[in-house]
């Protein structure tokens, strides 16, 4: 979606309700009114290992303005709006002068937190702009590379990449929808949206206590996905360390998005043996294809008549950190619909896939050089990619990205 597309947002989101059973005039979880709000503040921003929720907004941005300063503004009103928001709150304090626009666009009123998250993300470009005019070219992560080319890539570059992102989740569409529209809106001919993809109906689960969720093509997915309970992994797989460069990073991470269209059309006419030998599991509970539960360990060596039991080309031996340097990502993505593609009249729906990493190069680009064979690429098509860094988290009294210009 690019940003002639993107006010069309709010009929997005509430047809993606729709999608899923409900309305948007009633597609409020509990969690939605008077919830909480989850902490903004801390050594990690927010929206990476939070309970992944059940709706997504996610943004990218081209920063229109070649001032430095003017550039750390943007990341200091973002970081302030973004604060208040999360609390439940409208951004900014003028909202009753009758003279004036109000600061605050008003649809999120009364909906309360909805347990709001707002991540960002520098992109590559940001730092290889002509002329290094922000003085962070010298600053720019080696770990933030070039995307190579990938099997099943049909990529549109208008809603690829970018220089700045913003990933808002929440359990409620109105209020990610919310949550964009003022950043992008508060930054207006400095910042410009380039695309966005809304999401619903998380595909992975990111602590102990959430039900593995179904994709679109029914299976469960994201047994195996990192959790935040595990933090030994997590500072293995997922945060910066203390000892990687650049310093400034240390204590973010590495965003890695990419929108997977589904055939499902022609997934829909495969048999669920087929299916099933595709992905490696069974369809119904989600158990590896050498077990009957779906937490069971997946044994990549068992056969059966001499041929191995989860097939070569399977999606989870592929993938398994076994097959992968002991490779691990943190998955957060969402399923999407953007309604029927003209060309083909099918469905244009799938998974916006966004996975947190230590570093690209050995976390996501390991494991999708590895899965070039995978048998899924029959049923799937890449459009859209991107690699963003996400900065360490925020103090109060601090913004998003301090660390890269102190």
């Amino acid at each position: 979606m690019n940003r002639r597309q993107f006010l069309g947002g709010a009929i997005l989101i509430g047809s993606v309700a729709a999608a899923d059973g409900t309305s948007a005039a009633v597609a409020l979880s509990p969690a939605s009114q008077g919830s909480a709000p989850l902490p903004f503040h801390g050594k990690h921003q927010a929206g990476i290992t939070t309970p992944a929720q059940s709706r997504l907004l996610f943004a990218s941005c081209d920063v229109l303005t070649n001032d430095r300063q003017e550039l750390i503004g943007v990341l200091q009103e973002w970081t302030s709006a973004a604060r208040r928001m999360t609390e439940g709150r409208p951004v900014g304090t003028d909202n009753t002068d009758q003279d004036a626009p109000p600061d605050d666009t008003g649809e999120a009123d009364g909906l309360g937190p909805a347990a709001l998250t707002v991540t960002f993300g520098l992109g590559a470009s940001l730092f290889d702009k002509p002329g290094d005019p922000f003085t962070i070219v010298a600053r720019k992560p080696a770990a933030l590379v070039a995307m190579p080319t990938f099997a099943g890539d049909e990529l549109d570059p208008a809603r690829s990449d970018g220089e700045l992102a913003v990933q808002a989740c929440a359990e409620d569409p109105t209020v990610c929808f919310h949550a964009i529209r003022n950043l992008t809106r508060i930054e207006r001919g400095v910042v410009a949206l380039r695309w966005s993809q809304s999401g619903f109906g998380r595909t992975s689960s990111t602590d102990t206590a959430q039900t593995t969720p179904r994709n679109l093509m029914g299976f469960k997915d994201g047994t195996n996905n990192l959790v935040a309970e595990d933090t030994a992994a997590l500072e293995r797989h997922v945060w910066v360390g203390a000892s990687d460069d650049p310093a400034w990073m240390r204590g973010g991470s590495y965003l890695v998005t990419r929108r997977i269209r589904m055939l499902l059309e022609v997934w829909d006419r495969s048999t669920l043996a087929d299916q099933e030998a595709t992905i490696g599991r069974v369809k119904g509970n989600g158990a590896p294809l050498t077990s009957t539960k779906e937490h069971d360990a997946v044994h990549l060596s068992a056969t059966r008549a001499g041929e191995p039991v989860i097939p070569a080309r399977a999606h989870i031996r592929l993938a398994a950190p076994e097959e992968n340097d002991g490779t691990r990502l943190l998955r957060r993505g969402y399923s999407f619909t953007d309604g029927i593609d003209p060309v083909t009249d099918q469905l244009d729906a799938g998974l916006f896939f966004v996975a947190y990493q230590r570093d690209p190069r050995t976390g996501f680009i390991r494991v999708q050089e590895r899965l070039r064979t995978d048998a899924l690429n029959e049923y799937i098509r890449h459009t859209s990619t991107a690699m963003f860094a996400c900065p360490p988290g925020v103090d109060p009294g601090g913004y998003v990205g301090e660390t890269l210009f102190a």
